[in-house]
């Protein structure tokens, strides 16, 4: 019975990345809380950018440009501010704003709303989603977002405000509503509520999920509000902690990584982008986002980085976790999978594993490279095809092919981080990797 479910969603799977958003689109709720899955039914992984300034920052022709890169790259999911308050705002490249009054959030201007409807249908052409920002709060202790013009709005406002994008991009397939950004709600708490209930008196369609100030999740600040269904891991500590704390809430939600370190901020480096996400997805997630500078404003050079490390990277990230039952993925929490050479829980070298529930797959993650140790008994068959996949080259190499019995030590073929999969050799699955 779970073969015969698994070779139909991995059916499902395959035909439904060949097909167009809005076959896809909108995302709903797993049957099991924990992933988000499409129309037909299969679960979704997201791939993320984060290029918030996308709508008011970029003409047609660049922003097409933008969208199209990233689709060939195997992104699926961008965050975007509909409206900018600084940055690249409040004013679009064609020097309208989003309201003809600024900052009255009444008299929204219906000529900068059809660039945005332009650039959110043309990414629905190119099967993205967008996680839509309609009221970007703004990181404390900044001019950033729209928290003053919030409060000096009012709940009333604010709520016709939310009825005017609710009914304008009810109709939209693509969209997850982002409530909030890089701040918690505290006294404008009853004007963001007054917008999300706004969107729903027209939209009952769309998701919604919330981001709030770094090392807050969408739960810690919205659970009791009645609207939050997705939520979201925001930190720059210990990410992987904050992501089985996210995994482990009762009752279970689904999340994503939806902001982390950023490519080209904080003196990242390579392998710290890419840990993020396979931290993100072995701890439960369903998906996450990468961000980059100069991408996310895109300050001068944002063409160029489109074909950055980490933009290469997700897509080998895609590939591994779709050449595989990602969605049946259980995090290895109690280390009954890896047994020993683990790392610093609290450091940045911690080994990530998780395992599908039949032990046909086993999938660690390894941010420097050591030998570790595998109990064999925890995956299924009399034997094991083990495969090292490089994260750096998207490449795959045997490993081998083990009896599943007792422990058994690996070490990676080289230098940095490497992804061990282990999988039940009667699966015959191909490399991971490859398409299945």
């Amino acid at each position: 019975m779970i073969r015969t479910l698994r070779s139909c969603l991995a059916g499902a799977l395959g035909c439904a990345v060949l097909a167009s958003g809005a076959s896809r689109y909108p995302l709903r709720i797993g049957l099991d809380h924990r992933h988000l899955v499409d129309q037909s039914g299969t679960p979704f992984l997201v791939t993320g950018d984060a290029p918030w300034s996308l709508i008011s920052g970029l003409t047609n022709e660049e922003a097409e440009l933008y969208l199209e890169r990233r689709h060939a790259q195997g992104f699926n999911s961008i965050i975007v501010n509909l409206i900018e308050h600084k940055f690249r705002g409040p004013v679009n490249r064609y020097g309208q704003g989003p309201f003809t009054t600024p900052g009255d959030f009444s008299t929204p201007n219906d000529k900068y709303f059809e660039h945005a409807d332009w650039v959110i249908r043309k990414a629905s052409e190119k099967g993205i989603q967008v996680f839509l920002a309609p009221i970007y709060l703004g990181y404390i202790g900044t001019d950033e977002g729209w928290i003053q013009e919030a409060l000096a709005n009012g709940p009333a406002k604010c709520r016709a405000w939310g009825r005017y994008v609710g009914r304008r991009y009810r109709d939209f397939d693509n969209i997850v509503w982002l409530i909030g950004g890089d701040r918690n709600p505290a006294n404008a708490r009853e004007d963001v509520d007054a917008v999300v209930a706004g969107i729903k008196e027209f939209d009952n369609r769309h998701l919604f999920t919330a981001h709030c100030h770094p090392e807050n999740s969408a739960l810690d600040q919205f659970k009791d509000d009645g609207w939050l269904e997705l939520n979201d891991t925001y930190t720059y500590s210990i990410v992987h902690r904050m992501l089985m704390r996210d995994y482990d809430r009762s009752p279970p939600m689904p999340f994503t990584l939806t902001e982390s370190t950023y490519e080209g901020e904080h003196n990242a480096s390579a392998v710290q982008i890419r840990r993020q996400a396979y931290w993100a997805i072995l701890c439960g997630a369903t998906g996450q986002f990468m961000g980059n500078r100069p991408v996310w404003l895109f300050d001068p050079g944002w063409q160029a980085a489109l074909e950055s490390t980490g933009a290469q990277d997700m897509s080998r990230v895609q590939a591994l976790f779709t050449s595989r039952h990602w969605y049946e993925l259980i995090p290895d929490q109690k280390h009954e999978v890896v047994v020993d050479g683990l790392g610093e829980f609290n450091g940045l070298d911690y080994l990530a594993a998780a395992r599908t529930p039949d032990g046909g797959t086993a999938v660690a993650y390894l941010p420097a490279a050591r030998s570790f140790t595998v109990d064999m008994t925890k995956i299924s068959g009399p034997a094991s095809k083990a495969w090292w996949f490089n994260p750096r080259t998207g490449k795959s190499e045997s490993a081998g092919q083990f009896p599943t019995t007792g422990k058994k030590q690996f070490a990676p073929p080289g230098d940095g981080d490497w992804v061990l999969v282990l999988d039940d050799a009667s699966l015959n699955l191909p490399a991971p990797g490859t398409m299945r």
